[in-house]
């Protein structure tokens, strides 16, 4: 029999955070994030990472596991979340997957297979030079010579999976499009309870702005600060949505008011594709949260779907 996984998934400030440890509390669970920028320390305010308070004393794995220079792929976060899993499970406690980076959550579910291909540093070093020498387009073209199906789902200024594609091409001899085809097909490997919180688009944009405007009044910008004088900017964590549009202010790019405003922007546009990510690429309960007046009724409502249909 498949050990149960529940996950709590969703676009950004829809209340994952607040449900999931509700939810935990509940059902005598154990959370694990499943967030591409919580795992990184030092990067709190930005990444509205929950606090020891908010955690109410309920475990948290993946966060604040890796220094920002740190490489945390999807690769690394499966290899971290099945480690967790494996504790959580000898406690007998039920694990919750909860996060929005719904790549991730499919990549435990599924136990896709990230071992072909593996990175290889040079061929990766030359193709980012060309990338920044000759243009995003040309590593794109590359790409399309190699497999074309897989180039028509990628867009050129997405650098890094345009990488990653064109090294497994080249290391396999086989097209990134047909291993994706394979993985698709597999089957989970948990008894998964999947949950996808959603609410209001008018709603859901309004939580966005008040929680960016909480971000400045908490600080953001010396977070932010901090870090630019430890770390350079083309790390992935400090191209991260409230670290790469505060690093243009401070660069002089632009004023403080615009970068508010580009990260709001940014951050919507984020939110309606992860919904569009989640509705195409998840099997799982939708819960509107419009319906329930707190996280701790959620958490109760999700929970009883859980234990009727153990």
């Amino acid at each position: 029999m498949k050990p149960i996984l529940v996950t709590v998934s969703g676009p950004t400030a829809c209340g994952k955070t607040a449900v999931s440890v509700e939810l935990a509390k509940i059902i005598n669970g154990e959370i694990i994030s499943a967030d591409s920028m919580q795992v990184y320390k030092y990067m709190d305010i930005g990444t509205a990472k929950i606090t020891e308070d908010e955690k109410q004393g309920i475990k948290h794995y993946l966060i604040d596991e890796l220094y920002p220079d740190e490489e945390f792929s999807v690769a690394v976060f499966q290899k971290k979340a099945k480690a967790a899993l494996n504790k959580i499970y000898e406690k007998n406690k039920i694990p919750i997957l909860a996060g929005g980076t719904g790549f991730y959550v499919n990549a435990l579910i599924y136990d896709n297979d990230f071992t072909p291909g593996e990175k290889d540093e040079g061929m990766r070093a030359e193709l980012e030079r060309e990338a920044r020498e000759k243009g995003n387009e040309y590593v794109h073209g590359i790409l399309e010579e190699l497999d074309p199906e897989y180039a028509k789902t990628v867009h050129p200024n997405n650098v890094k999976r345009v990488i990653r594609a064109i090294e497994y091409c080249r290391d396999t001899g086989e097209k990134f499009s047909v291993y994706n085809e394979r993985e698709k097909l597999r089957e989970p490997a948990y008894n998964v309870k999947n949950f996808i919180l959603n609410m209001d688009r008018e709603r859901l944009y309004e939580r966005i702005e008040k929680r960016i405007d909480n971000m400045i009044e908490k600080g953001l910008v010396n977070e932010v600060k901090g870090l630019a004088e430890k770390y350079p900017d083309n790390l992935v964590s400090m191209k991260g949505l409230g670290y790469k549009e505060i690093i243009g202010y401070l660069k002089g790019e632009y004023s403080l008011d615009d970068a508010i405003y580009i990260l709001k922007r940014d951050t919507r546009h984020f939110a309606r594709r992860q919904l569009t990510w989640f509705r195409h690429q998840s099997n799982g309960i939708w819960i509107d949260m419009d319906n329930f007046k707190n996280a701790e009724d959620a958490a109760k409502f999700i929970a009883l779907k859980i234990t009727g249909e153990k």
